[in-house]
C-alpha cells in the first residue's frame, strides 16, 4: 500500500508547511479537499503547537502533517554578530529605528525540545515531518510507536541514504528551485544544487523509500510529470501563499503578482541560512553585503525586526518573502478550490 492509500487521500499533493505562511484552517481545507494538508510548528513551542494541532483537528477528520525544523542548534559568535549588527544598522537608521542591542536563537531545534516530543507523541498527528537533518533514534522510535508517518526533506543522494538508515517513511525530495529554506542538513557543505525533477529522478530510482517532488511545482502539470519521474506525490508551497487562508501579509501578496516573482534569488542574509525569496530590498542588499550572517537562526531574529521596523514607515521590501522559482503560476484562489482545480489539470494532462 503506498502512503497515499494509507493517509486515504483522493488527490497526491501536499500543501508545504511553509512557517509564517500556512494556517490550521489552510491545512484543514486542504485536508478536506482529499490531500494532505500541513501545518509547521518550528517556529512556535509546545503549547503552541498543541494549540495548532487542536485548531486542525476541530475543523477536519481527515490527515495531516505537522512538520519540525530539526537544525543544529546554533553557536553564539558575538564578534560576528556584533559586525552584522553594525552592518545593518544604516538600513534601521533609514527607518527611524535601531537594532536590537543582542541576538537570540529564536527557534528551538527539535533535536534538543523534549516537550514538543513529549506534545506530539501524546497528540499523534496522521504525519510528523521533518526540515533541515533528522532527530535522534530515540524520537523518531517514540514518534513511531504513537503510529506517526514520518517525513523527511532531502536535498541528495546522500541525505537520502540518512533518512532511510534512521527509519524515515518517505522523502521529500527538495529541488533547488523550491521556495523558502534549503533543507540542507549542514548548510556549510558543497551544494550540488540538485533540480526537483533530477533529484526526484535520481532518488526514484536508487533509493527504496517513497518519494516526494517539491520545488516549482505549481501546476497539475508539474504534478503529473513529477508522477511519471517515479514520485508517489507533490509537495506545493508556493502555489498556496496566494490562497485565502495564507497569513501571508498584502506586501507579500504584492510581491508574488509583481515583476519581482521571475526573478527569485538564494540568499542567507535574511536569517543565516540559505533559502529562496522573491526579490526585494533584503535580497538586494544580502548579496552585496560583505560579511557573512550570523548563524541560523540567530541571524533571522534581527532579519524579522529590520522588516518590522520597515513595515512601521511602509516599506514591506524586507520580509522573508519566501517563493520558488514557479512564482508567476501562483493563483489566488480558497485552498481547496485549488486542491480541486489541480485534480483537474492533472486528469487533463493524463
Amino acid at each position: 500500500m503506498s502512503i497515499i492509500e494509507s493517509l486515504g487521500l483522493s488527490h497526491p499533493i501536499i500543501q508545504a508547511p511553509m512557517a509564517g505562511v500556512s494556517t490550521p484552517a489552510m491545512a484543514a481545507a486542504v485536508s478536506n479537499a482529499g490531500a494532505l494538508g500541513s501545518i509547521a510548528v518550528g517556529a512556535t513551542d509546545a503549547a503552541g503547537a498543541r494549540a495548532m494541532i487542536e485548531a486542525v483537528r476541530a475543523q477536519t477528520s481527515g490527515p495531516f502533517n505537522v512538520n519540525l525544523f530539526t537544525h543544529r542548534p546554533a553557536r553564539s559568535d558575538p564578534v560576528r554578530e556584533g559586525a552584522w549588527l553594525a552592518t545593518l544598522t544604516p538600513l534601521f537608521q533609514a527607518y527611524d529605528a535601531q537594532p536590537p542591542t543582542g541576538l537570540r536563537e529564536i527557534y528551538r531545534s527539535f533535536v534538543e525540545d523534549d516537550a514538543m516530543l513529549s506534545t506530539l507523541v501524546e497528540l499523534a498527528p496522521p504525519v510528523v515531518s521533518f526540515h533541515f537533518g533528522l532527530p535522534n533514534p530515540t524520537s523518531i522510535a517514540a514518534l513511531k510507536r504513537a503510529g506517526c508517518l514520518l517525513l523527511a526533506t532531502v536535498t541528495s543522494p546522500v541525505e537520502a541514504r540518512a533518512a532511510r538508515e534512521a527509519g524515515i517513511d518517505a522523502i521529500v525530495a527538495q529541488g533547488y528551485e523550491a521556495g523558502g529554506h534549503r533543507g540542507a542538513f549542514d548548510p556549510e557543505a558543497p551544494d550540488d544544487q540538485l533540480g526537483t525533477f533530477a533529484l526526484t529522478r535520481l532518488l526514484a530510482a536508487q533509493c527504496d523509500l517513497p518519494v516526494v517532488a517539491a520545488g516549482g511545482i505549481m501546476d497539475g502539470q508539474g504534478i503529473r510529470a513529477a508522477l511519471a519521474l517515479g514520485a508517489v506525490a507533490a509537495q506545493l508551497g508556493t502555489a498556496f501563499i496566494a490562497c485565502t487562508e495564507s497569513s501571508a501579509d498584502a506586501a507579500y501578496r504584492a510581491a508574488l503578482t509583481s515583476p519581482a516573482a521571475h526573478h527569485t534569488a538564494m540568499t542567507r542574509a535574511i536569517s543565516g541560512r540559505p533559502a529562496r525569496c522573491l526579490a526585494n530590498r533584503f535580497t538586494a542588499w544580502g548579496a552585496e553585503a560583505a560579511l557573512q550572517p550570523p548563524a541560523y537562526p540567530i541571524a533571522y531574529d534581527v532579519g524579522k525586526a529590520l522588516n518590522t521596523a520597515a513595515k512601521a514607515k511602509g516599506e514591506g521590501g524586507f520580509g522573508a518573502q519566501w517563493a520558488g522559482q514557479g512564482a508567476p503560476l501562483a493563483r489566488a484562489l480558497p485552498a481547496a478550490e485549488l486542491i480541486g482545480l489541480l485534480a483537474r489539470e492533472m486528469q487533463e494532462s493524463a
